[in-house]
């Protein structure tokens, strides 16, 4: 038995996620707070008087993950699948590429630079075990290669969440035809993938795996389990069929979990549902908290707080805690963050947009379907 082909959304049809700078914001607050802990538990071996409070309530109450591990990465991952599966289905392949993928990497390459100029001076560390980073590693940094080098190569260890993200939209464009004839087929056969991968990784000599494989193939039932959510919505497929994707996605992070694939815990299935209902409360919510200043700042600026905030944690943390207290350093930190990120929001990811819209605007379809909303909304 297979789903029935299912006609994709008419063209006009719009969904609009008000919600999701509000998602966006969470998702920041929960990475900010997951590094932060992280540095005070695991490195200084100290606390502060909110990571017990988080602990207290979130932690021990609700049981997520300690440090809040995944739950940030999870709602950027599962809004990823959410609000591009139109935009994969509509777009032409190349135009989506170019759409996608080129906005990423200018503020990538920019975040990327300063890592690597700040590991020379000697003020940050790299993110895995080496003490530099040479020109050969440096280079392999601005495509992302150095996660897949044997031992891992980081300057700037947040970027692999976007190993994950272009691997789902070079999966979404493969899989475009099924996408727009059999829909709720993509995140099944996502998950089947998914499960090879991670078996793959297990049984093979060590010489032949590749381990950053394996954080992506864990990674990715988030993302298909917000495209299963859009679907549902838009009545892309029957709820059985979407019932069986999403189990599908519990069973590769039941895998992931069995075989040790997560970094922080047991609890990412759990996690990954408590994510799954934000999303399915939150995203579509317009209401007054959602429209919010601040809301509406740090969502947009996301991918620069994202990208930059590791670089400046620690040594703005160790530069001021004598002075200032654990509290104080920490808004030290967010105080620089916001600063930076509004300079790299202002001056390389708007700019760079622009330049990247029209750039996709001249290949693929010269004239596309409506736009849906996912297109104007995405997080990255």
């Amino acid at each position: 038995m297979v789903p029935e082909p299912t006609a994709a959304p008419p063209q006009g049809t719009r969904l609009r996620f008000e919600g999701a700078n509000l998602l966006r914001t969470l998702a920041v607050l929960a990475v900010l707070y997951s590094h932060i802990s992280y540095y005070l538990i695991d490195d200084l071996g100290t606390g502060w008087w909110m990571i017990d409070v988080v602990y207290e309530t979130l932690v021990d109450g609700v049981k997520l993950n300690q440090h809040l591990s995944f739950l940030g990465v999870a709602v950027f991952m599962m809004l990823t699948g959410l609000l591009l599966t139109a935009s994969a289905a509509r777009t032409a392949p190349s135009r989506f590429l170019v759409n996608r993928i080129g906005r990423l990497l200018p503020a990538l390459w920019v975040a990327v630079s300063l890592a690597i100029l700040l590991v020379a001076l000697g003020i940050n560390g790299m993110f895995s075990g080496q003490d530099g980073i040479t020109a050969g590693q440096s280079a392999l940094s601005y495509v992302l290669g150095g996660f897949f080098l044997k031992p891992e190569v980081a300057v700037l260890g947040v970027t692999w969440t976007l190993v994950v993200q272009i691997v789902f939209y070079l999966y979404s464009v493969a899989t475009r035809p099924l996408l727009r004839r059999v829909p709720v087929a993509v995140p099944i056969l996502g998950a089947l993938l998914c499960i090879a991968v991670l078996l793959y990784n297990v049984y093979v000599p060590q010489p032949y795996s590749v381990p950053m494989l394996t954080k992506v193939a864990a990674t990715l039932p988030a993302v298909f389990l917000g495209q299963v959510i859009y679907m549902a919505w838009t009545s892309m497929a029957s709820w059985r069929w979407l019932v069986v994707a999403a189990l599908a996605q519990a069973e590769v992070v039941l895998l992931a979990t069995d075989i040790r694939a997560y970094w922080a815990g047991d609890r990412y299935l759990w996690t990954i549902a408590v994510v799954a209902a934000a999303i399915l409360l939150l995203a579509r919510y317009d209401g007054a908290i959602a429209r919010w200043s601040v809301i509406r700042w740090t969502g947009t600026r996301s991918y620069a707080i994202y990208l930059l905030h590791t670089l400046i944690l620690y040594r703005a943390y160790d530069w001021t805690v004598g002075a200032l207290g654990k509290t104080g350093a920490v808004l030290v930190f967010l105080a620089t963050t916001a600063v930076a990120a509004e300079l790299l929001y202002k001056l390389v990811e708007v700019p760079a947009g622009r330049r990247i819209g029209t750039l996709a605007s001249r290949v693929g379809n010269p004239k596309p379907a409506v736009r849906a909303e996912a297109e104007v909304t995405d997080p990255a």
